[in-house]
């Protein structure tokens, strides 16, 4: 029986996805793969029904972004799901490992693997900050732990997925993750990073790097708003917008943060003491990220 089911969700991506089709359903430790199609207007959908009959295909007829992932988790029968984006190719061994760690520690809801970005598989630059997480960690944790993930370096336990409620359609995509992995560790799940589960990244060409940057800033400051106490929240969004360009992208994404405001004050719930203590340590690593630039 598989421990782990692979969920990969793509919009107009039609190569760069069957290329990474090619490569997962050729691992030793290959698993069963569910593509949400988020209404690719390229044949994506049909693509992958000619060429990999053997995987699951959920068309959808609009962009869910990242909240394709939760209606591919609704079909998910096994204990675990791992998330690939469409440039992201899982080596192999590490399906398994990662499912192997969370078997063995049933109090983590997430692994998160070490990205390798090619073509010179260099490590990416948020590496050197997960490698070194201040979070407190207990002795018998695997690796350092997080309060954030990357999505496609990362396999859930489908219970802690469920229970934290997936990916928040109110942030749709763009730093989805911090806002999840918060609620898992304030459901007291530990998440934790790995070197040993590799994954390997070709950014893909097909992105538009300005409004991908506006949906990070605008996310990073609803989590905090939405997470955190209002000192650090405030304290927070000072940092983010300080290091974001001063341009018309940063203005916009910031005006859509303030149009939230009356559903991030009713949906607001601020985290436990102990994950606002591991928030703060991280603060200092942030502001010093060379991976945490708000440009493009």
């Amino acid at each position: 029986m598989f421990g782990t089911t692979v969920v990969i969700a793509t919009h107009e991506r039609r190569e760069e996805l069957l290329r990474t089709l090619d490569h997962m359903t050729a691992l030793p430790d290959a698993a069963p793969i569910i593509v949400v199609d988020n209404a690719s207007r390229d044949g994506t959908a049909s693509a992958v029904r000619r060429h990999f009959p053997e995987v699951e295909l959920l068309a959808q007829d609009r962009n869910l972004g990242a909240c394709a992932r939760n209606v591919a988790v609704d079909r998910v029968r096994t204990q675990h799901v791992t998330f690939c984006d469409d440039d992201t190719r899982w080596q192999p061994g590490s399906l398994r490992r990662a499912t192997e760690l969370l078997d063995r520690h049933p109090e983590i809801g997430a692994v998160m693997g070490r990205c390798l970005v090619e073509p010179d598989l260099v490590e990416d630059p948020l590496t050197p900050e997960l490698r070194s997480s201040p979070v407190p960690a207990p002795h018998w944790l695997p690796g350092p732990a997080l309060l954030s993930v990357m999505a496609g370096l990362t396999t859930f336990r489908t219970s802690a997925f469920r229970e934290a409620g997936g990916f928040s359609e109110r942030l749709w995509l763009g730093g989805e993750e911090e806002l999840l992995a918060l609620d898992l560790a304030a459901r007291g799940w530990w998440l934790c990073w790995s070197p040993d589960v590799l994954i390997h990244h070709a950014p893909s060409r097909a992105r538009d790097p300005r409004r991908r940057r506006g949906l990070g800033i605008r996310n990073t400051l609803l989590t905090a708003w939405l997470r955190r106490p209002a000192g650090s929240a405030l304290r927070r969004s000072a940092q983010v917008l300080r290091s974001a360009p001063k341009d018309r992208c940063t203005a916009s994404a910031v005006l859509e943060a303030l149009r939230s405001c009356r559903w991030v004050l009713r949906e607001r719930h601020v985290v436990p003491a102990e994950v606002e203590r591991g928030l703060r340590l991280l603060e200092e690593p942030q502001h010093h990220s060379a991976a945490r630039r708000y440009v493009g």
